[in-house]
């Protein structure tokens, strides 16, 4: 709750800043899809939809040699390991088709900026992330500990999404900077893969995946194989949907295998030449993901934007009052509106059917339970300002879906 809008307010600083100062363009669809895939992964969250094979608790019961009093050294031994953990996990992520999956949406941004940072993966289902923590488990280190720690390292990784910030002196030999975060979500051969590291930049010169910027070398980001869509809960499972074609495809019964197991973006050779995928070979001439919008469009999508932000603060906020069923009501009612949302400034034809089931499920709620995220306790005439969102909604909705279809049609005439 404290979070998200300190979080919004640091990038509209920043999209100010580049507009005003740096007098550069501002890609406001890609930052809109930035946000709400932050926010499909905190309705994820909310609804527990993952599976921890063996929690930590568990392992430290169970493995502790001895257990280490809670103090401040505890915490800071605590923060130290789990940035070494996360490094490994992190490099896993980038080496292994299977498991670059779930990071796959945090570089699919083809545009580096703090939004970006909020690009989190909702497609994470099984956590690994206890097994690497086996020595702070050895040690006794209470969960308490490691749950206090961990939001604060996540939260710690916002700042330094950022083109605005230059190199910080001796910093750049110990914490990450923005300069090597830039590095590292640029696909110019040189920097692929480097900088794995999420607090202490240590890591990666200790273990060989270091790479400082370069002047002559401007960072490119997102991915090789770009995503084209602004459409968080597509991107989050587009390579693994990959991966289970080509599982598919394959006539070689060992390939079958290789395709969750071997190096990212491996493919087998007969599917390969069979099914070819866009990858991009020369990263200073290829065209980014761009949908031209009229400003009344991108008014209206910043409205929309808003309306499912507040909603999810509201969640947040009477979580406690909120019944279970409600929360997965709720949260995939949030899911349906960010498709539907992303669909639209896709430009997809689809877009209309994604709002009309929002429409109908939004309706449906208010009518079965006659509250809203919990609105009605706090917010009088909860059931009338609803319905009149939902038809205004509807109708604009509809609107540009007509304008939309003009556009494609003199397009294809063209």
């Amino acid at each position: 709750m404290y979070i998200i809008p300190a979080f919004i307010l640091l990038i509209l600083i920043e999209k100010i800043y580049a507009w005003y100062v740096k007098k550069q363009e501002i890609n406001t669809l890609d930052t809109i899809s930035s946000l709400t895939s932050g926010v499909t992964m905190i309705t994820k969250n909310v609804m527990g939809l993952s599976i921890t094979i063996i929690s930590y608790a568990w392992i430290e019961k169970h493995v502790a040699v001895f257990h280490v009093e809670s103090t401040i050294l505890t915490y800071i031994i605590a923060f130290i390991a789990l940035d070494f953990s996360h490094y490994w996990i992190h490099r896993i992520e980038h080496a292994n088709n299977f498991f670059w999956n779930s990071h796959i949406v945090h570089h699919s941004s083809e545009e580096f900026d703090l939004a970006c940072a909020v690009r989190q993966p909702i497609s994470s289902f099984v956590k690994i992330f206890s097994f690497f923590m086996l020595p702070a488990a050895l040690l006794g280190i209470s969960p308490l500990v490691i749950a206090t720690v961990i939001p604060i390292q996540f939260y710690a990784q916002f700042w330094y999404h950022t083109r605005y910030i230059n190199q910080m002196g001796f910093l750049e030999h110990i914490i990450v900077t923005p300069s090597h975060h830039r590095v590292h979500h640029a696909i110019n051969k040189e920097y692929l893969d480097k900088n794995l590291s999420q607090i202490f930049i240590v890591w990666d010169k200790l273990f060989g995946t270091f790479q400082a910027e370069r002047k002559d070398i401007p960072p490119v980001y997102g991915i090789t194989r770009p995503v084209k869509t602004w459409n968080p809960i597509k991107i989050n499972f587009q390579h693994i949907w990959l991966l289970i074609k080509d599982s598919w495809r394959t006539k070689k019964i060992p390939d079958k295998i290789k395709v969750w197991t071997n190096s990212t973006g491996w493919r087998p050779s007969d599917v390969a030449s069979s099914f070819p995928v866009d990858k991009i070979d020369d990263v200073y001439n290829f065209q980014k993901y761009f949908v031209k919008k009229e400003a009344t469009f991108i008014y209206w999508i910043c409205f929309q934007l808003s309306i499912v932000l507040f909603l999810t603060f509201c969640m947040l906020a009477n979580i406690s009052s909120i019944e279970n069923t409600s929360i997965f009501i709720y949260g995939f009612f949030i899911f349906t509106f960010i498709y539907a949302l992303t669909d639209f400034m896709d430009g997809n034809s689809s877009a209309l059917l994604w709002e009309i089931f929002k429409f109908v499920y939004g309706l449906s709620i208010l009518y079965t339970s006659n509250d809203f995220f919990g609105l009605n306790l706090s917010v009088p005439l909860t059931y009338d300002i609803i319905l009149t969102y939902f038809m205004l909604s509807m109708g604009l909705s509809f609107y540009f879906w007509l304008d939309n279809n003009k556009e494609r049609n003199v397009i294809e005439q063209l």
